[in-house]
């Protein structure tokens, strides 16, 4: 499993995430990361915002019909996994 590190461009704190799975919705690139590779653990789905000079930039999806949305095609591409969103 592919393990992405995060760093928030306020505090330059750094964070490590398992990229569990990713889709492209209407030309949006989403991303499902979890803070455990094995296990239960809190899941996120975070969306691609800007691209270009050698960094991506991802947000968190919080808006809840937007978060319900992408869950249930995360759910169906990941079947053998039970998301609550």
């Amino acid at each position: 499993m592919e393990k992405i590190t995060f760093t928030d461009p306020d505090t330059q704190e750094e964070t490590e995430f398992f990229c569990l799975e990713q889709t492209q919705i209407n030309n949006q690139n989403y991303i499902l990361v979890t803070e455990e590779e094995d296990g239960d653990s809190e899941a996120y789905i975070l969306r691609e915002t800007s691209f270009g000079q050698g960094e991506t930039v991802y947000e968190m999806v919080d808006e809840d019909a937007e978060l319900e949305a992408i869950g249930k095609v995360f759910a169906e591409l990941m079947e053998d996994v039970d998301l609550e969103y």
